[in-house]
């Protein structure tokens, strides 16, 4: 699928829909959904499936020094509260690579999308003037091909290399989604 194609996929479910204008509502600054609520509906639907599922976590994430850890919780509280449909993680980048082997801070959110582990996982979706936008900073072939490889950010440290591998291993993808391939190095 292009670019194009799946950001017109996610843009026609309800439920996504519904979950970047609620992100959009938040007011926060250079936010996205992204990670496994995108990865996980392209699965689905590769694999047969109604792409969204109610069971995945919604990664929401922006970028703000300004907001603090507890007032990230105290609006992640709102979103769950709003929409309790909907399994809400609302992460502020400006400390999330603190959470990662080696991490620096991130520049913005498409900074910190850009280095998650895989690269089918490195995706990004937020609406700019009510259109949709969708950041892919590795393309969507892993994403269309169900790949899991580390994002070049992993490659590059032994130690974020070994956290992905840890990661990939517990992960129970394949349980799922069978036909995924997952590549360790």
């Amino acid at each position: 699928m292009t670019e194009t194609e799946l950001r017109d996929l996610f843009w026609a479910d309800e439920d996504l829909q519904q979950i970047l204008k609620l992100s959009r509502d938040l007011q926060l600054a250079d936010t996205w959904i992204c990670a496994g609520i995108l990865r996980n509906f392209v699965w689905n639907v590769l694999s047969g499936r109604p792409g969204f599922d109610a069971t995945t976590d919604v990664d929401v994430v922006f970028y703000d020094s300004k907001i603090s850890y507890a007032a990230t919780l105290e609006l992640e509280q709102q979103l769950l509260t709003t929409a309790p449909q909907y399994r809400w993680q609302l992460k502020n980048e400006v400390y999330m690579h603190q959470h990662t082997p080696g991490g620096q801070p991130y520049t913005d959110t498409c900074d910190a999308i850009a280095k998650f582990p895989e690269t089918a996982t490195a995706i990004g979706l937020h609406l700019i003037d009510g259109t949709p936008e969708l950041f892919l900073p590795y393309g969507s072939a892993d994403l269309c091909a169900l790949a899991v490889r580390p994002t070049p950010y992993f490659k590059q440290d032994a130690q974020r290399m070994a956290s992905y591998q840890r990661r990939v291993q517990t992960k129970p993808w394949q349980q799922k989604w069978p036909q995924l391939q997952i590549f360790l190095t």
